[in-house]
């Protein structure tokens, strides 16, 4: 029973629903190392005021919410899996959305008919998506379809901060480095992994460009 309970919540940060996604939502809002991991990886976005964004799996919106302060005249786009997200990311953001500066769309990644969505097609000068690469089922497979959506000088970010498996230094650096090999695989270049160690266990960015 205990096991089946576990599952259910890791489920549920994977595609938020109902009340309990309600829940879960707040609480990725406001967990402290939630937002310092989101913070950071915005930082190494290096955002420029004219940028194109897109964010893979923005949940409750906060990630966005920031981006768009640090864009004075770009779009952010936003994808998701979770209705629940999008509209409390919609509630979050509704300035933005008004103003024609953030779009948020629900779906997955892995689905190939969304690049027919304008939005989604690209070309984007950032893409990044923060402990969402572990729940696709084939993240060379989005890193290289991705990989084409960029702009020239593009980049991909993708966040980790593990809650389960090994949680040591160790164990975070080995599942950067396995992400890096995926990143490679996609044909991204200029491959690196930075670390955020001010939170526990320790996050990891891997981050690749377009290549050429």
């Amino acid at each position: 029973m205990a096991g089946a309970i576990f599952r259910y919540l890791i489920s549920q940060f994977g595609n938020p629903r109902g009340i309990v996604g309600i829940i879960v939502g707040g609480y990725m809002a406001r967990r402290p190392s939630n937002r310092a991991r989101n913070l950071w990886t915005i930082d190494l976005l290096e955002l420029r005021p004219h940028h194109r964004v897109l964010e893979i799996g923005y949940g409750p919106g906060f990630a966005l919410a920031e981006v768009c302060t640090r864009m004075t005249v770009g779009t952010a786009i936003g994808l998701d899996r979770s209705q629940t997200m999008a509209d409390m990311a919609a509630s979050r953001n509704r300035a933005m959305i008004e103003r024609d500066r953030l779009r948020l769309h629900v779906g997955s990644v892995e689905d190939g008919a969304l690049v027919k969505i304008p939005d989604l097609a690209g070309p984007f000068d950032r893409i990044f998506a923060v402990n969402v690469i572990l729940f696709w089922r084939d993240p060379v497979a989005v890193l290289r379809d991705r990989a084409s959506r960029l702009a020239p000088g593009g980049k991909i970010f993708t966040t980790l901060q593990p809650r389960t498996g090994d949680r040591s230094d160790a164990g975070v650096m080995a599942r950067g480095k396995e992400i890096a090999g995926q990143f490679a695989k996609a044909g991204l270049t200029d491959i690196r992994i930075d670390r955020l160690e001010t939170v526990k266990p320790m996050a990891i960015c891997v981050s690749g460009a377009r290549s050429g």
